[in-house]
């Protein structure tokens, strides 16, 4: 007899939606991966979902939220206590759960948080997901991404390989009947790809494949709402206020996962958003993991194609998230005074990031050349995996490559995290850690 998807393995699509418990509690992981108010944007994104939830009867004890909480309150935001995720939108802050904040926003809480392991906790509400074989699970993540990894606030970044190992422990713990994982991010879609199976009752989307940037949205331009010349830096993300928007003027008991995904593909029109996993829970309603209410959430639009048809004739608000921290910058060094002190500050943050930028250019060109010399340079920066495969055959190496770099080098910044990609490629070409070492030291032990 076929299992059921709580069993964590495949059943008939033709029955998968039915499979769908009825009985079970519904539970949600938000996390937001940054900090600072440049990042505003991904704090807001995870506050909204948060609202999705609530108003759709989510309980609070059942959303467990990870961000470092220093937007809301933040001297440079003109409304404080009060955090929008869209142009004439309404605060998302209010109510919020502050699960883990601060120092305890990390990789270790959340992969703790996921398996269900309180023992393993440091700081924090010690909520945890206490979830079962007849529960869903409904997880969002928003940040910065890079090949192979995403951001936490503090500490180690949450590896590709890790998370699909705490995903297939909590399948074969039996910790949900099916699970639903929204992933805003650059080249988001490596952390599944060749790696997330399809015969365990788990769902992902991302917000871009695995060689792209996501996007940021509402953004500083050249034909800026009010509030978004009033905040100055992005308020939300292509691919989050896709599926968002669409939440909050949709009965969430109608709409599929499916038709949620080929709508937010369709707006999401500067990235490929991708799905991975077990296809035959598309047909599930959004209700089975976002909750069951009627009612609107909010928006300032009267409907979803109203929503998309302001995105479409809406100029100047869309930024890649790499440069996302430079625009914001910049458009503080525009605004500011000529002379006064906020000018020369802007200006002197601004030096900063491009001068980090170039720094980790120089870094990343030297220590391939170093490697392979000039002739086979390029192979390093172009190579490209077939199509479905996993980004690095030996994730061990990835790791270690990774923290070789930031140990010799410094932490990569959200600039800087493209190059993960290098060093997957250094692995697969048979590099070795002590030679990447090497080449590093050698590298970034040179003068600036």
């Amino acid at each position: 007899m076929t299992a059921t998807p709580g069993d964590a393995r495949l059943q008939p699509e033709a029955v998968a939606d039915a499979l769908v418990s009825t009985k079970g509690t519904k539970w949600a992981v938000l996390v937001a991966g940054s900090s600072g108010y440049e990042n505003f944007r991904h704090q807001a994104d995870v506050c909204h979902a948060y609202q999705i939830l609530k108003k759709n009867g989510v309980k609070d004890e059942n959303i467990i939220v990870f961000m470092y909480d220093d937007i809301a309150n933040n001297q440079e935001n003109p409304t404080p206590g009060i955090i929008i995720n869209q142009p004439g939108g309404r605060d998302v802050y209010k109510g919020v759960p502050k699960d883990y904040t601060g120092s305890t926003a990390t990789a270790a809480n959340l992969y703790a948080v996921l398996l269900g392991n309180k023992t393993a906790l440091s700081g924090g509400s010690g909520k945890v997901l206490n979830s079962g074989p007849n529960d869903n699970v409904f997880v969002f993540y928003a940040d910065h991404g890079s090949p192979g990894l995403i951001g936490m606030p503090v500490g180690d970044d949450v590896h590709a390989k890790d998370l699909v190992k705490v995903l297939k422990t909590m399948a074969e713990m039996k910790r949900f009947k099916n699970m639903v994982i929204y992933v805003e991010a650059c080249e988001a879609g490596s952390l599944f790809q060749g790696l997330l199976p399809s015969n365990i009752s788990i769902y992902a989307t991302t917000a871009s494949n695995p060689e792209e940037s996501s996007y940021g949205y509402y953004c500083p331009g050249d034909d800026d709402h009010p509030d978004v010349k009033k905040y100055g830096t992005c308020l939300g993300d292509l691919y989050s206020i896709s599926w968002m928007e669409d939440c909050d003027v949709k009965d969430l008991r109608s709409e599929t996962l499916k038709q949620q995904y080929d709508l937010v593909k369709k707006r999401t029109n500067l990235s490929h958003v991708m799905q991975y996993g077990y296809m035959g829970m598309v047909s599930n309603f959004l209700s089975s993991y976002m909750g069951e209410s009627s009612t609107k959430v909010f928006s300032p639009v009267d409907s979803i194609q109203e929503a998309a048809s302001a995105l479409a004739t809406t100029s100047g608000s869309a930024v890649s998230q790499r440069d996302a921290d430079l625009i914001y910058y910049q458009h503080k060094l525009k605004n500011a005074p000529a002379g006064s002190v906020q000018s020369i500050e802007a200006q002197k943050r601004l030096n900063a990031e491009i001068a980090r930028r170039q720094k980790e250019d120089s870094n990343i060109n030297l220590i391939v050349k170093l490697l392979l010399g000039d002739a086979k340079s390029s192979s390093a920066f172009n190579a490209v995996r077939p199509a479905g495969q996993a980004l690095v055959n030996d994730w061990d190496c990835f790791k270690s490559l990774v923290n070789t770099y930031q140990q010799r080098c410094g932490r990569l910044s959200t600039y800087g995290k493209k190059y993960t990609g290098v060093m997957a490629n250094l692995c697969n070409a048979g590099l070795k850690k002590e030679q990447f070492d090497k080449a590093a030291l050698q590298a970034c032990s040179a003068a600036p």
